[in-house]
């Protein structure tokens, strides 16, 4: 039986994953496409390397390279096997691992808590400073009003932090709307069924981002927060539970945030803060 690994490049979700899959099905006998690591195993593939790729290609911006030569599966004889281990217990062997390159032969170390999601703590800070300069700002000079730290308001803090961290998170996103789609519909329950979801999603989250700076009609604002978000926690909380290995689309595709109960923080905070605000109205 011969089978081939292949590297993939392009992979964001598991629904890159199933369309890669479905477009190398007709090319092997089996097919099995992963996300960490992104590769293609192929079980008896009766289909050039050219062609391969023109088949992943064709399924999006995915491109396939060869990652090892096929290997060939036989059944060794059990007295073969036998003198092979008697071998290797009575002469010391080191390891090699001929024709593989450094890069490929040195694992990667995992990174800590804090090193896989400083982007986003640091992103979020600056917004919550943001959040108090602003006010901050809009007080200083004025005779009659408290002035410095005293002049904050919960509620302004929450408004300026919500309309920032919609706007920021927004911008990030429409850097490539199609890669955040694909993303999302990894674990949204919307976007998995209508991928136009992803494709309109930063653009709400701008509009909600701009309805928090303008102050526009807060009941409103609230709502459309409450619903948006809570919606889409649903489906991070089900993916968190599931243990689904998936990549976390809230900050887009350029930073590679793994799916975990900080989303969930993420988002079940915005409802909450949003249900404070309407009850502050």
């Amino acid at each position: 039986m011969t089978t081939a690994t292949y590297n993939l490049t392009g992979l964001h979700c598991g629904a890159c994953v199933k369309r890669v899959t479905e477009a190398l099905k007709p090319l092997a006998d089996n097919v099995t496409v992963t996300l960490d690591p992104m590769q293609a195993t192929l079980t008896e593939p009766h289909a050039s390397v050219v062609q391969l790729q023109a088949a992943v290609a064709q399924a999006g911006k995915y491109a396939l390279q060869p990652a090892s030569t096929p290997i060939l599966e036989e059944k060794v004889p059990e007295a073969s096997l036998e003198y092979a281990q008697a071998a290797i217990n009575t002469i010391a062997v080191k390891p090699t691992l001929p024709n593989v390159p450094a890069a490929a032969a040195t694992l990667e170390a995992p990174k800590s808590w804090l090193a896989t999601y400083y982007p986003l703590l640091l992103i979020i800070s600056f917004i919550l400073g943001g959040s108090v300069f602003v006010q901050v700002g809009q007080h200083a000079g004025q005779a009659n009003n408290d002035t410095g730290l005293m002049a904050l308001s919960g509620n302004e803090t929450m408004r300026y932090f919500m309309a920032g961290f919609f706007i920021v998170f927004a911008f990030f996103k429409l850097l490539d709307v199609r890669a955040f789609a694909d993303a999302y519909a990894g674990y949204d329950l919307l976007a998995a069924r209508w991928q136009g979801w992803g494709l309109v999603y930063p653009f709400v989250e701008l509009a909600l981002g701009v309805a928090y700076l303008t102050h526009f009609v807060p009941a409103l604002t609230h709502w459309a927060t409450i619903i948006v978000m809570g919606f889409s926690a649903i489906g991070v909380i089900l993916a968190v539970m599931n243990k689904t290995s998936i990549r976390c689309a809230c900050l887009g595709s350029v930073f590679n945030l793994p799916m975990s109960t900080v989303t969930i923080v993420e988002d079940v905070g915005m409802v909450m803060m949003a249900i404070f605000m309407l009850q502050n109205i």
